[in-house]
């Protein structure tokens, strides 16, 4: 557990995965935005940003950890790769307005922290969690189990590791930019 707040985030249309540091893990999400019309697919996502912010009371976090967003670009633009991206920005941007430190985490790098290598399946990443980091009750779920990653590598990024991390997973630290971060 940690004094801060820290916020990790696995942002998704139909399941976002969001954590913080003291062990708090969860899932939000909407099915069918791809198809609705677009006046209600812009509100869909507009609330759906805004209820992950309301969850995760990121708007007043230390710190974000956010999956960072990839595409590719081989996809057409299937799989609600614009509303994906709109979903990212928004939620983004609105907690930057908030004037809180956000990093973007590569996949890569966050797997680095759960396995202590930049590759490995969702469930190898599930698994890890459940070992390394008990106080995250993930059920399963892969989204939640970034989320929560993201969440443990904030807080031993500001010194209060919530689990005793091999040096191979704690080398993702060294592979991010950090933000200033008011204590």
């Amino acid at each position: 557990m940690t004094p801060f707040h820290i916020v990790g985030l696995d942002l998704s249309l139909t399941a976002t995965g969001m954590a913080n540091g003291v062990g708090w893990c969860e899932k939000v999400g909407r099915e069918g935005i791809t198809n609705m019309p677009l006046r209600t697919k812009y509100r869909t996502l507009n609330d759906l940003a805004s209820r992950i912010i309301v969850l995760t009371n990121a708007e007043k976090a230390h710190l974000v950890l956010v999956e960072k967003l990839v595409f590719n670009r081989q996809d057409g633009g299937r799989g609600g790769v614009g509303e994906r991206s709109y979903l990212y920005y928004r939620t983004m941007g609105i907690i930057a307005d908030a004037g809180v430190p956000i990093v973007e985490v590569p996949q890569a790098t966050l797997k680095t922290y759960a396995l202590g290598k930049g590759s490995g399946s969702k469930g190898e990443i599930v698994d890890s969690i459940a070992r390394r980091l008990p106080i995250f009750h993930t059920g399963g779920d892969h989204n939640q189990a970034d989320a929560a990653t993201l969440a443990a590598l904030g807080a031993d990024h500001l010194g209060h590791s919530l689990a005793d991390m091999p040096k191979t997973h704690r080398a993702a630290l060294d592979k991010l930019t950090w933000p200033e971060v008011a204590r």
